[in-house]
């Protein structure tokens, strides 16, 4: 047991909860030994009490009770699995953007976000080899779907992460992507305004989970739906049987994109899980697959992200070139993206 601490928090403490920063600072704490001392008014902020999902704040004076010393009976966490040289590299390499507060990265298509549904392979658990000149890796504080490539953003402290979390609750960021789907929507520019709702009998954790759409009038009748809304524009198309549209999800819904333009009959080249693994688009509007050359990968990127800084304030504009496989079909239907706007969208504003 050691004695009673007033301690002034450093900047690495703000906006962090309570007790993530306690067992950051003594890792052998459990949970609930947290909330214990926290509703027995044993830890205090500023003199006040706390419960353990309270921000911190810079300067602020912690009262940190006397604390239990390590239990060597009980069980060790499993130690993380080691990042292997090539992991490493390859994680390095996806860097687009780096400062003292955050990483972007392009992600790479077919890599994982997160763990979870049998994956052991992802961006959070790479992330301490983003750590480069700091003690811990950066954080993760928003998603992309494993097979959607793109820039994703990583806060590198936790001032960085609650300014990011705040900046993406509050849709105070521009996110472009670019894909390209069967057939050719019409009309050619649009908002897209279907609720969805997470498909019944799928596996534990979301493994294999589905989004089914509900039309706009129907979403506050029906139970877990919940509305989503997104704006789309055709770029280019290959007569009627493929299209390079720009998405701007205005809501954050999973697999919202990929829902909205399967629901209009224009699925995402290459989307298995909404426009069917075996259906090769002929141009009648149907089908993810159009067959050939063009790759069976889902054909989904985010292109931009534009946002303000969570520290310095600065407006950031990021963007991140195609994956191969698209890259690969634009050349195909001699699609440049030298031709196109950063913001398509824009002068309809």
């Amino acid at each position: 047991m050691s004695g009673v601490q007033m301690l002034t928090l450093g900047p690495d403490a703000q906006d962090q909860r309570l007790d993530r920063w306690f067992r950051k600072t003594w890792p052998h704490l459990r949970q609930g030994q947290i909330e214990k001392m926290c509703r027995k008014g044993e830890i205090r902020l500023d003199g006040g009490r706390v419960k353990s999902a309270t921000r911190l704040s810079e300067g602020a004076v912690l009262r940190v009770p006397p604390l239990p010393a390590p239990d060597t009976d009980v069980p060790r966490a499993k130690p993380k699995p080691r990042i292997s040289d090539a992991d490493a590299e390859m994680i390095r390499a996806c860097v687009i953007y780096r400062d003292d507060d955050i990483i972007a990265l392009n992600k790479p298509a077919g890599l994982a976000v997160q763990g979870g549904s049998g994956q052991t392979r992802h961006v959070d658990g790479l992330a301490p080899a983003l750590a480069f000149e700091l003690e811990d890796g950066p954080k993760l504080v928003h998603r992309l779907d494993k097979d959607t490539s793109g820039v994703l953003v990583l806060a590198r402290n936790g001032r960085a992460a609650a300014g990011l979390a705040r900046a993406f609750q509050s849709r105070r960021t521009r996110k472009i992507y670019w894909a390209a789907v069967a057939s050719v929507p019409a009309p050619k520019a649009g908002t897209i305004r279907f609720g969805l709702v997470k498909a019944a009998g799928h596996g534990p954790n979301g493994a294999g989970e589905k989004m089914i759409c509900i039309h706009p009038d129907d979403v506050d009748r029906t139970p877990g739906a919940k509305r989503a809304v997104s704006d789309y524009m055709v770029l280019d198309a290959a007569g009627k049987r493929t299209s390079w549209v720009a998405l701007s999800p205005i809501t954050g819904r999973t697999h919202q994109l990929r829902a909205h333009m399967a629901e209009i009959g224009t699925p995402i080249v290459g989307d298995g899980k909404y426009g069917g693994n075996s259906q090769t688009n002929e141009g009648d509007g149907w089908g993810a697959q159009l067959g050939g050359d063009i790759s069976r990968k889902l054909h989904l990127h985010a292109r931009s992200l534009t946002f303000e800084h969570p520290v310095t304030g600065a407006r950031l504009h990021l963007t991140a070139p195609l994956p191969d496989h698209m890259a690969r079909t634009w050349e195909t239907f001699a699609w440049d993206p030298r031709e196109i706007a950063e913001d398509p969208f824009e002068d309809l504003e």
